[in-house]
């Protein structure tokens, strides 16, 4: 597998990014692909304990919650349109199947998406929520120290 790296106009090296959403979604660090993303279910870690990549900057609010409710809204819609179409299901057996797999998905998916969207943010450098100015993200060399 080739890493693109391309220059931006700041002369910082570009990132790529579908390598990035990638190491997201298995839930690994964007930058490494060593270190875990998570330390709890949504919770990020602050900064890779492979790499020491800076991860507390990165915050994806709303965005994973409605990418989720996008697919599984597809899948469960289409599913009970199909079941409409093509079977005579009463309805205790469209709450009994529709309601515990919506839960189901979401579950499954919010943690992944969320990666993916962690290793966007992180490959288009889309950090800086805080209003505080810009610092390096990593020195070189530096030893990893944990955030207070």
């Amino acid at each position: 597998m080739s890493v693109q790296v391309h220059s931006s106009i700041d002369g910082t090296a570009g990132r790529d990014w579908r390598m990035a959403i990638g190491r997201g979604l298995m839930g690994r660090c964007p930058h490494c692909g060593e270190g875990r993303l998570f330390r709890a279910f949504l919770k990020p870690v602050d900064s890779c304990e492979a790499c020491g990549e800076a991860l507390h900057h990165q915050r994806a609010d709303d965005l994973p919650p409605y990418i989720v409710i996008t697919i599984v809204g597809h899948i469960i819609v289409g599913g009970l349109l199909m079941a409409e179409k093509y079977a005579e299901w009463p309805m205790w057996l469209h709450m009994s199947v529709w309601l515990p797999l919506t839960v189901v998905l979401s579950l499954l998916l919010m943690q992944p998406v969320k990666g993916g969207v962690i290793g966007l943010q992180w490959a288009m450098r889309m950090h800086g929520f805080s209003g505080e100015p810009a610092r390096p993200e990593r020195q070189p060399g530096a030893s990893v120290a944990p955030r207070p």
